[in-house]
């Protein structure tokens, strides 16, 4: 373990690592909510244009990414108020896009590769600089200020809009908010992750917490510590078996679903027994301890 810690890129891996666990459940719990959990896919697939941009004009390829994503976000969002009967295809159109126009922009750079493209689409442990741990630093930071400090906010436009927009809620500057900020996520986790696994983790960690939960706060809580979790414990798998990060975090993400899952079960009776006796004692229904007493007397 101290061999792993002295390594300058597996320290550098493993600072994203943890960011990405906690910012990708932080935003996927209101993707979730939404019914959008595929929206992080799309957005990584737009994301690649915003890579090859980065590779062909010789800038860091993830504030290009992030610029990009965020570009691509808020046309989604267009695409969702305003496209009611042909925005699947534009949609389509646009994540498709995006890939195709990443690849081709990589391979005309000078600087591109198809070890380039690998190393963004399935996460990298290696290909983790100095510049890209401070872009991730600070692009976390954003993830996290907004889904910790609107919490409420961003909690009820994902509930119910209609009844969001009752309150007074700006809810279309928080539908844009929520889509910016998961396109942030995106470029955070793209390093570690890479661009074809990051909406598992927005999505798995969350679904696993659910199993189990109850309330949103400690959903929130419990997704975000299974998301930690994850990315070091396959991070540092990755490491010590030589095997993709992305792909090691994303089948330990669902492994613990299933975990998760098969203690739902056992946890969900006695929940229902505690409430049937609760509800028992209320209405003044003797147990079957007293039960027994009184046919015994």
């Amino acid at each position: 373990m101290l061999e792993l810690l002295q390594n300058p890129f597996m320290q550098r891996a493993l600072i994203a690592a943890v960011l990405v666990g906690i910012t990708a459940p932080a935003i996927g719990i209101y993707l979730v909510q939404r019914r959008q959990a595929l929206m992080g896919d799309g957005i990584g697939h737009v994301a690649m244009t915003g890579v090859g941009l980065g590779f062909l004009l010789s800038t860091n390829p993830i504030w290009m990414a992030t610029l990009v994503s965020v570009l691509g976000a808020v046309v989604m969002e267009l695409i969702r108020w305003y496209g009611k009967t042909r925005g699947d295809i534009a949609l389509a159109m646009l994540f498709y896009g995006g890939m195709a126009g990443g690849v081709m922009l990589i391979n005309l750079s000078d600087a591109g590769s198809n070890a380039n493209l690998t190393s963004y689409l399935f996460g990298s442990l290696a290909s983790v600089s100095d510049s890209d741990v401070t872009a991730i630093v600070l692009l976390a930071a954003f993830v996290v200020l907004v889904t910790v400090g609107l919490r409420r906010q961003l909690f009820a436009v994902s509930q119910d809009e209609e009844f969001a927009r009752v309150t007074g809620l700006p809810v279309r500057v928080l539908n844009l908010l929520i889509a910016v900020t998961a396109a942030v996520t995106v470029t955070v986790a793209m390093r570690v992750v890479g661009l074809l696994l990051v909406s598992a983790l927005m999505v798995v960690p969350v679904a696993a917490a659910q199993q189990i939960t109850r309330s949103f706060k400690v959903t929130f809580v419990l997704a975000v510590a299974i998301g930690t979790a994850v990315t070091l414990a396959g991070t540092v798998t990755s490491y010590y078996q030589d095997v993709p990060p992305g792909a090691t975090i994303v089948l330990m993400a669902i492994g613990a679903f299933v975990v998760l899952t098969a203690l739902a079960t056992p946890l969900a009776r006695r929940r229902a027994k505690a409430l049937r006796a609760a509800e028992d004692v209320s209405c003044g229904v003797p147990s079957a301890r007293e039960s027994r007493e009184e046919l015994a007397v």
